[in-house]
């Protein structure tokens, strides 16, 4: 995500760190390749024209000019102004004060309107909410049976009917039945079609004007560039809209239909899809992606998911078993499935500051499935007591794991490792960072 665009600006802020004085002509310069780097990344050409007239003129400022540091000067007009183009700040669902709220869900169809609609049940779900869905796409026939299977995986109730012909009834019925059961949220996931049509927008309307939505989201699909954001456009001209959710962040590197999509449409981006799992919908922050956009990595996003993995007393029971010299391999096992759990663990470094610059630094995933399938294949007794893992033992592992003795002998390694940091740690004493990661 960003991963292009924020390569090339980068470039452009260490030839500006670099000059203890700027002037006009490194002005231009540099805001010449900003244009570039934007345009490259398929921002709007529009967007891209007015920003950086904006970042231009404030960074020709006496303050600038005249500053001790002209470059990070620039780097926080840049920062600031990146900000403003994204939103300024998370701006969440509103939720209406009779419940149920009720909320529409728009798009094309391969936007993953669908899967969408499933995160966005979930996430109200987390929060203590009790959501429902309303499989009111009646155009696509597996879009019934992707709801409901994508429910049963939640455990979020899925309204529907297979005999109603009338996607307006079908959400009417589902508004009531909402009641019934006292739901407080009902997602509304209603039909797309391959491009943009009269008879789409006329059905659209029809269920907009018949159940009155709280919040109506477009789904548009990120690695589309600016084909979404036209078409977010038209569907808020039409339709309206009241927010957008961006799917595929995960696959887009350069970002375009991110920064251009509220300054064309006037509506905020409220939610970004950052991969396939359930749980990959994420509130979208201004701030934080403008500071991913300029390498400083977003810390704040890191801290969130690692709170949502990892709660104070499990964390406090670790901090125990460290000390106290009993961690075992199981709790490495469980520690690895809560870190994955978090997301690719690409994603999670390219959130840490700096860590963009490393270049050609790749981290297998695979081996954090290995090194969970050895210690399952392990017995209760050999994962306490490592120890006793002799030859044929590992051999029957290995065999059990589809692994080599190599590898457990490796696993064995880091492992010993680990424990030697934490004892040194535990007496205060120095010592040094161990190989103990699997990658």
């Amino acid at each position: 995500m960003f991963n292009s665009l924020s390569e090339k600006l980068e470039s452009v802020f260490r030839k500006l760190k670099g000059k203890g004085v700027l002037v006009k002509d490194d002005i231009d310069a540099a805001m010449k390749e900003i244009r570039f780097a934007l345009l490259e990344a398929d921002v709007n050409f529009k967007v891209v024209k007015g920003f950086v007239e904006k970042v231009k003129e404030k960074s020709l400022g006496k303050g600038v000019m005249e500053s001790l540091t002209p470059g990070q000067q620039v780097i926080k007009i840049v920062n600031d102004e990146l900000c403003v183009l994204l939103g300024s700040e998370n701006e969440k669902i509103r939720l209406s004060p009779n419940p149920p709220t009720v909320i529409m869900m728009i798009g094309l169809h391969g936007s993953g309107k669908t899967t969408t609609s499933a995160k966005l049940a979930r996430h109200f779900k987390a929060l203590g909410r009790r959501p429902m869905m309303a499989a009111a796409d009646l155009q696509r026939p597996a879009a019934i049976d992707q709801l409901i299977t994508l429910g049963k995986q939640i455990d979020v109730p899925v309204f529907f009917s297979k005999e109603d012909k009338s996607p307006v009834a079908v959400c009417k019925n589902a508004l009531a039945e909402a009641k019934k059961q006292a739901r407080d949220i009902v997602i509304l996931d209603t039909a797309g079609r391959l491009h943009i049509a009269e008879d789409l927008m006329k059905e659209l309307k029809a269920v907009k004007d018949a159940v009155n939505p709280d919040e109506i989201l477009f789904i548009a699909d990120a690695m589309t560039g600016q084909d979404a954001v036209n078409i977010a456009k038209t569907f808020n001209e039409q339709i309206g809209i009241d927010g957008i959710i961006l799917t595929k962040m995960d696959g887009d590197a350069r970002g375009g239909a991110a920064l251009s999509i509220r300054e064309v449409t006037g509506r905020p981006i409220k939610f970004i899809g950052t991969g396939e799992k359930i749980d990959m919908l994420e509130p979208f922050h201004p701030e934080r992606a403008a500071s991913r956009i300029l390498g400083m990595g977003d810390v704040l996003s890191f801290i969130e998911k690692a709170q949502q993995s990892f709660d104070e007393k499990e964390a406090q029971t670790l901090q125990n078993k460290l000390t106290t010299d009993s961690f075992t391999l199981d709790d490495l096992r469980d520690q690895l499935k809560k870190i994955r759990s978090m997301g690719p663990i690409q994603n999670l470094l390219n959130m840490i500051p700096g860590f963009n610059r490393m270049k050609g630094v790749e981290v297998d995933e695979s081996q954090f499935i290995k090194v969970e399938a050895m210690i399952s294949s392990m017995t209760k007794k050999e994962r306490n007591n490592p120890q006793v893992l002799n030859g044929s033992r590992k051999l029957r592992i290995s065999a059990g794991s589809g692994t080599t003795v190599a590898d457990i002998n490796r696993l064995l390694k880091q492992y010993k490792d680990m424990r030697k940091m934490m004892k040194a740690f535990k007496n205060k004493k120095g010592f040094r960072m161990p190989d103990i990661m699997p990658f």
